[in-house]
């Protein structure tokens, strides 16, 4: 059988895609891939090493955690300092309290950021500009810690577990990066909707908001990480002990010990010697008890986190 000559067409497709390819090695060398490789194994053990450490001292023994202050696998395994904690009523206060906060706190966020973006993605309405710099000036200046104590005070929100959920209901950044995805928003579906009698909350509820979706998880992700690592507020804003939040809590804790004593009026010192547990336990496994729960809400909400972001910086 006599095979039929390669036409030219064939040979420069064949030369193009080696040209192609010898072009593409050029510019990214298998030593430069290697190198940024091992760049990010680095990272990503700095990252991971010390949350190992945590991991395995939270779940070891008290005389294991003396012989071997660094370690990254558990070494007589043990669950006593989880078991304590699930037996200490401040700490399961405090976490009711943060998960009350963060579920709470972020549906209202959601519910007034939305509102509010929503409002200033439309350039027609009265007072735009102004009502723009209202946003914009608060984000790059603060009025301080003395006069937000005065206000909260003033509305009687000291002591109290609300205003961990009020205060900072908005965040400038988040009602911008929203209102830019409103905007970017192709404005023939809202008029078609118009065109059928919706109002602008129906067009909202039902137009907006379910295109809105993956801009939605990612607000409601910062805001939620945000609510759940808040620390300052209720330092500053809550003097009573009972109303603390975990994080809070977990600053005694690590620092001064002072709230392994609260348990329910009942000095510790004889669970911790039932137990056989120390104050490093107790600290692992406290960190690991107030990080594990915010780690599981990102799986769910990655593949929308970076279109979110993406889509939220169109327009400016």
């Amino acid at each position: 059988m006599v095979t039929k000559p390669e036409t030219g067409e064939t040979e420069i497709l064949r030369s193009s895609q080696v040209t192609s390819q010898r072009s593409r090695l050029e510019r990214n060398p298998w030593w430069g891939d290697t190198i940024i490789y091992l760049v990010l194994v680095f990272l990503g053990l700095v990252t991971l090493l010390p949350m190992l450490n945590v991991l395995a001292r939270s779940l070891s023994s008290s005389a294991a955690i003396s012989a071997n202050p660094l370690m990254l696998v558990p070494y007589s395994w043990t669950l006593d300092a989880y078991q304590y904690i699930f037996e200490t009523p401040v700490l399961m206060r405090s976490f009711g309290i943060t998960v009350f906060v963060t579920v709470v706190g972020t549906a209202l966020n959601l519910l007034f950021t939305t509102t509010a973006a929503y409002g200033l993605s439309k350039t027609y309405i009265p007072g735009y500009r102004f009502l723009m710099w209202l946003v914009i000036i608060p984000m790059l200046f603060g009025a301080g810690l003395i006069p937000t104590y005065l206000l909260l005070k003033n509305l009687g929100l000291i002591n109290s577990v609300w205003v961990l959920v009020i205060y900072g209901l908005v965040s400038p950044f988040n009602l911008i990066l929203m209102r830019n995805f409103f905007w970017s928003i192709p404005n023939e579906i809202e008029e078609s909707a118009r065109i059928d009698g919706a109002s602008d909350l129906q067009v909202l509820w039902h137009i907006v908001l379910p295109l809105s979706k993956p801009v939605l998880a990612t607000i409601g992700l910062f805001y939620g990480v945000a609510h759940w690592n808040d620390f300052f507020t209720g330092l500053f804003f809550i003097t009573d002990s009972s109303k603390w939040p975990l994080q809070v809590v977990m600053r005694s804790i690590i620092i001064d010990q002072s709230m392994l004593g609260m348990g329910g009026g009942t000095a510790p010192t004889a669970d911790l010697q039932k137990l056989v547990i120390s104050a490093d336990n107790i600290r692992a496994a406290t960190i690991i008890f107030s990080t594990v729960p915010i780690l599981l809400a990102y799986p769910f909400l990655q593949r929308y986190f970076v279109k979110g972001i993406i889509l939220g910086a169109v327009k400016g």
